[in-house]
């Protein structure tokens, strides 16, 4: 492996390097809290003015910050959401990871791997950038099973049969205490946030306005930031081009890229700055004159055009790739 690396003391002072590193408490928590409020607006507006229109918005509203709070989970398991450890590590469990099913602390090793074998042959996502690009067709069918929930079933299908144990020779008592282990926050957390919808008279909003989005429009922009980030870039080698910043307008910060997740590059090259620092250190690498060496696209329609331009043939080992 001979992975051209990047050099931050080389190319930022002192003082340029405690800008774009600076974690903030208070900050931190602003995002978690802009999350949870644009969710609770959404099922709010719904409420209010139910009709298919307002339907469609919340969902599509809700999805994109639960990819939000995974988002802020990751800056959380980079240790850097947060000034504060103990904040950084609880808040990113109980408010962040939990809530959608997830696990900072084991995302944190596994992830980090990542980052020190970042497209190798030994990065444990390669899978999800491996296979492109792929056919429209191919990407089309991904798609309809992203928006259709069956990706997302699969998913939470494939987590509680390994919470149980399921296939391992196990006692009933350690399966019991297997899923507890690795499921018990989780259930705990959501079963939170179905009472609360409870005491509001909403049960079934949980259904509706948090199951629903998780299984579906999280699943399509999920899909669409992880060709983004890595799929079909220059060179798996430089570091500079083997991950992608990808521009983001209002619309797509709003319902696809929340919280600086496009700027994928820039983290990969200080991977522990901040989310909320991201667009300034962004902005300092171009100021410096990185930009043209590094992998930027102008929007996410570019990448997805790159990303299935390969030609209608042989779609059935597609298939079998990056379900």
């Amino acid at each position: 492996m001979n992975v051209q690396r990047f050099d931050p003391t080389k190319a930022f002072t002192p003082a340029e390097m405690a800008d774009v590193r600076e974690r903030s408490n208070l900050t931190g928590a602003l995002c978690v809290a802009h999350a949870w409020i644009v969710i609770g607006c959404a099922m709010a507006v719904y409420a209010l003015w139910p009709n298919p229109l307002t339907f469609v918005l919340a969902v599509l509203a809700i999805g994109s910050r639960q990819l939000g709070l995974a988002v802020l989970m990751h800056d959380a398991a980079h240790g850097v959401l947060m000034k504060n450890r103990w904040w950084n590590d609880h808040i990113g469990q109980w408010l962040l990871a939990w809530p959608v099913f997830s696990d900072t602390f084991r995302y944190r090793d596994y992830h980090l791997m990542h980052h020190r074998t970042t497209q190798q042959p030994d990065d444990p996502d390669l899978v999800l950038s491996a296979p492109f690009p792929i056919t429209r067709a191919s990407f089309r069918r991904k798609m309809i099973r992203d928006i259709t929930g069956q990706t997302g079933f699969k998913q939470r299908k494939a987590q509680v049969a390994a919470a149980l144990g399921i296939g391992k020779p196990m006692a009933f008592g350690a399966r019991l205490n297997n899923f507890r282990e690795k499921m018990g926050g989780m259930l705990t957390v959501n079963l939170v946030l179905l009472g609360l919808l409870a005491a509001f008279g909403k049960p079934h909003y949980y259904l509706m306005f948090w199951l629903l989005p998780l299984l579906t429009w999280q699943q399509v922009i999920t899909r669409i930031r992880n060709i983004a980030e890595h799929a079909v870039v220059p060179d798996n080698d430089d570091v500079m081009k083997n991950a992608r910043t990808t521009y983001a307008g209002v619309l797509a910060r709003a319902f696809i890229a929340p919280y600086w997740v496009n700027y994928h590059v820039d983290h990969h090259l200080l991977m522990y700055v901040p989310c909320y620092n991201l667009e300034k250190l962004h902005a300092l690498l171009l100021k410096k004159g990185f930009g043209p060496g590094m992998e930027i696209r102008k929007n996410y329609a570019e990448v997805l055009r790159l990303a299935t331009s390969k030609d209608d043939a042989a779609p059935a080992k597609e298939e079998k790739l990056a379900a």
